[in-house]
């Protein structure tokens, strides 16, 4: 069988080389310098993150990213190659498959030089940014990226985008079936961690311009605003999930993480969540983190490490993480489907 000229190409957020803070540091400038990340203009962005940030920050994260590192490297990295693995042995060894990384090692141009090496015949890349729900920081990020190297080095190529998963039958399910191990009848509440985002973030992708953040429950009221809207796909996440695994709603919360800076984030903050539940008598709780599909700092070292501290500083006694889908069987059933789906109409693109 001849090779596929439509390769998959997955992209993760990244990591540092190591967690040395020489490399943490050329991770976090990458990474913070990102106009989509810190969406100031490019004198004060420099500003922000080589006088206020890389001073300190390396040396704070190397540290953390210490706390969470595996035999074999970043569990991001690690994650990410297995899940590669997988999706190979599925789809076979006619069809290319490579994975990138937004900031860091392997750099998107290096994946699609990876595509380029299974077959150099290749006319279409198949991109998979692997964000379940969009947002300027994320999957906009790696878009954007992604057609600039294309554009600059392989211009050759024609790039199909996977869309926002956030809502998918398949996605819900991988998830959802990944988080009953861990519901258990002793846990107490039920903690949805999304990765946070500047309230300017969500305004700025309003394509209505009037609706996020503007009207009375303007993630329930149905809006075109809602294609872009990363609070809105956020609570469809929780939502269908919780439906799936028939939650009741006293059983469970969403929330949101890592917030950087001074600017209002999106709330509740799930440090103030966690609190709040440890101080009204929650004894162990559970906490998913659905805008990661691959655990990292953010999952292993902010939630299981520090929210664990903080929630049983607030009286609590145990926090439990949920993995995320990592490498999950149904993940990979996930990734196929779309795969494959992308191979049949991919042929008709490159006649065009």
């Amino acid at each position: 069988m001849a090779k596929s000229k439509t390769g998959i190409f997955l992209v993760n957020l990244g990591s540092p080389d190591s967690f040395e803070p020489e490399d943490v540091k050329v991770y976090l400038r990458e990474f913070l310098m990102d106009k989509r990340v810190i969406d100031a203009p490019e004198i004060i962005r420099k500003m922000i993150v080589e006088g206020a940030i890389l001073p300190f920050r390396p040396k704070e994260s190397g540290e953390a990213y210490e706390l969470i590192w595996w035999e074999d490297g970043s569990p991001l990295i690690v994650i990410t190659e297995q899940v590669e693995a997988k999706l190979k042995q599925r789809l076979g060894d006619d069809i290319p498959v490579s994975i990138g990384m937004r900031y860091g090692n392997p750099s998107i141009e290096a994946g699609i030089e990876d595509l380029l090496k299974q077959n150099p015949d290749l006319e279409t890349v198949f991109l998979v940014p692997l964000y379940p729900q969009y947002a300027m920081a994320t999957s906009e990020t790696v878009i954007e990226k992604t057609k600039d190297v294309i554009l600059a080095k392989f211009p050759h190529l024609h790039t199909v985008i996977k869309d926002p998963f956030f809502n998918d039958p398949k996605y819900i399910i991988a998830l959802a079936e990944s988080m009953k191990p861990y519901i258990t009848d002793d846990i107490d509440h039920i903690l949805f961690s999304y990765h946070g985002v500047p309230e300017r973030h969500i305004k700025k992708r309003d394509i209505t311009g009037d609706h996020c953040l503007k009207c009375e429950n303007c993630c329930e009221v149905s809006s075109p605003a809602h294609q872009f809207c990363y609070r809105h796909q956020d609570l469809m996440t929780t939502k269908q999930v919780v439906e799936y695994l028939d939650l009741d709603e006293s059983r469970y919360s969403t929330a949101f993480q890592s917030k950087l800076g001074v600017d209002p984030w999106l709330l509740p903050a799930t440090d103030k969540e966690l609190e709040r539940l440890g101080k009204e008598g929650k004894k162990k709780v559970a906490v998913v983190c659905p805008a990661f599909v691959s655990d990292c700092i953010e999952t292993l070292e902010e939630i299981g490490i520090r929210g664990k501290e903080d929630f049983i500083e607030a009286g609590g006694e145990d926090l439990v993480l949920i993995p995320c889908i990592n490498d999950n069987d149904l993940w990979i059933d996930a990734l196929e489907d779309w795969s494959r789906k992308a191979l049949e109409i991919a042929p008709e693109l490159e006649r065009v």
